[in-house]
């Protein structure tokens, strides 16, 4: 687990002391948030205590809790639209794919008319157009219609969007396997199918039959979560969060050289 984190960290030149910095960070808020002592106060003594962390640097760091990463609303407005893009029946074909859109229509679904009904009116559906099209999330075909780039929901060339799923994606898998280490009930549902030794036909056979079905999963996990938030904000609305994630990994492990007898 460090081996791929460092190897990420060094790619964006992230030097060691400040992933430091940042680990620092992160053991004061858990042990601030996670950890009180009843009718108590949390003070810097107890934190340092729990951290091993010197109190100076407890008390610098404690102030930068208020401070909490928002979703980028760029990202927010994303996931909003597509959602609905890929879920309601007005904006899919008759095999349910999502159609292809106008940008606008006299009458008839348009992706004017999707951002208007997701997003406040003050925001112009050409200017999310504009940077859909710049990130990679859609392109226009031949008859100049919007259509959406269902091998990613992620753009390709958003930073800020990718580094936002990244975070929040492998914080929630580290999540629900650190519970299920510690005994939480219920547990969290994780599995994983796990194969070595294959050819690279294989990895690429796998590696389709597990994207399209995974899309296939994802898309009516989808349809049954935009449903269920519908009828629960009739009902006064919930206060729980909800992710599933798939994901694909291979990788070429070569055999080592067998000595000779």
């Amino acid at each position: 687990m460090l081996l791929s984190l460092v190897r990420l960290l060094m790619h964006f030149r992230v030097v060691y002391p400040q992933l430091t910095e940042l680990l620092k960070s992160a053991y004061v808020e858990v042990a601030e948030q996670e950890y009180p002592l009843p009718d108590k106060p949390q003070t810097d003594t107890r934190i340092s205590m729990l951290t091993g962390i010197h109190r100076k640097d407890v008390k610098r760091l404690r102030t930068r809790l208020s401070t909490q990463i928002e979703e980028p609303l760029a990202v927010s407005q994303a996931v909003k639209i597509i959602a609905r893009w890929i879920s309601d029946d007005d904006y899919l074909d008759e095999s349910g794919q999502p159609l292809a859109l106008p940008y606008k229509s006299g009458e008839g679904p348009s992706f004017e008319t999707l951002v208007q009904e997701v997003v406040r009116q003050d925001l112009r559906p050409r200017v999310i157009l504009d940077e859909w099209l710049r990130v990679g999330t859609v392109h226009m075909d031949e008859r100049n219609r919007c259509v959406l780039n269902l091998e990613s929901f992620v753009p390709q060339q958003g930073m800020e969007e990718k580094s936002f799923f990244m975070g929040m994606n492998l914080g929630d898998h580290l999540d629900a396997v650190s519970g299920n280490l510690m005994g939480k009930t219920p547990p969290f549902f994780e599995r994983c199918v796990y194969y070595d030794e294959l050819s690279d036909s294989s990895i690429d056979d796998l590696r389709r039959f597990a994207e399209e079905k995974g899309m296939e999963t994802l898309k009516e996990v989808n349809q049954l979560a935009m449903r269920l938030k519908a009828r629960d904000q009739q009902q006064g609305g919930g206060t729980n969060r909800f992710n599933l994630g798939v994901y694909v990994y291979h990788e070429d492990i070569p055999k080592p050289e067998r000595e000779s007898s």
